[in-house]
């Protein structure tokens, strides 16, 4: 069987001025994931190594961290397909494991993503529902249904929020997985907050912060499309009149710039 290098970024603030980097050998076997390794490492090798992780099937996001310098869930990615890319230091056999970026560092792999949960609070991400509510569920159209692309789907992982780098030098910015959850309130016909909830988008640090680098889609590990759910606000908006004329032009501008890009 043959073995391979992970190497693993790690910092422990009672002991380590800045990161370091730790080699471990590991058994490559077609089974494993990078979450198996990182546990045979725990339970065998280093009992100090930190991570999170919880469901092992992709649900909670808990194990989100950067593999071969890609944002994405260990419980899911395969160790022999991690092996086979080229990895950060382009050593053979290599696979480099580090925690999620843009996000202070708590111990290893674990992150402190306070900040990360305070933008998703300040997009009031639950239903805000008529008053008199009906005695027989809410019912929707397949079409509304649909119009939602899947934005029901995520597991708030942080991969999109950490791979954003709008976020990198501005923790302000609402980012792409609350205004993905803003999105899918704004779009469900139960709400009833529609009006405030483009008056947030169109703020400073909402839907027109973006820079449309779109690194969340290719973060995503459910396959979401943050980036186009953000174009989509930023146009309501725009259609709502909740910017300044000049401002509004050259949003129009840019937006219609960035979608015919996307189309070619």
């Amino acid at each position: 069987m043959t073995n391979i290098t992970v190497r693993i970024k790690r910092f422990n603030p009672d002991t380590d001025d800045k990161p370091r980097w730790q080699d471990y050998t590991v058994a490559l076997d077609t089974e494993k994931t990078v979450l198996d390794a990182l546990e045979e490492i725990k339970s065998e090798q280093d009992g100090s190594l930190t991570f999170r992780r919880s469901c092992r099937h992709a649900i909670c996001g808990s194990c989100a961290m950067m593999v071969n310098r890609k944002n994405g869930l260990v419980c899911t990615k395969p160790l022999k397909e991690a092996v086979e890319e080229v990895g950060f230091f382009g050593a053979k056999n290599t696979v480099t494991i580090e925690p999620l970026p843009y996000l202070p560092v708590i111990k290893d792999l674990v992150v402190d993503q306070s900040v990360f949960w305070q933008q998703y609070e300040a997009v009031r991400p639950w239903v805000i529902p008529v008053e008199n509510i009906p005695t027989k569920e809410f019912r929707m159209s397949q079409a509304e249904v649909d119009a939602m692309n899947r934005a029901e789907t995520c597991i708030m992982c942080g991969a999109c929020y950490s791979s954003c780098p709008v976020i990198a030098g501005n923790k302000s910015y609402i980012g792409p997985h609350a205004l993905l959850k803003l999105f899918l309130r704004v779009m469900d016909p139960r709400d009833t907050e529609i009006e405030a909830r483009l008056d947030q988008i169109a703020n400073d640090n909402g839907a027109f912060r973006c820079h449309k680098v779109s690194n969340c889609i290719g973060a995503c590990p459910k396959g979401l499309n943050p980036a186009q759910a953000i174009s989509a606000l930023g146009n309501m908006a725009l259609r709502a009149n909740k910017l300044s004329q000049a401002r509004a032009e050259r949003l129009k501008t840019l937006i219609a710039q960035v979608e015919a890009s996307a189309s070619e």
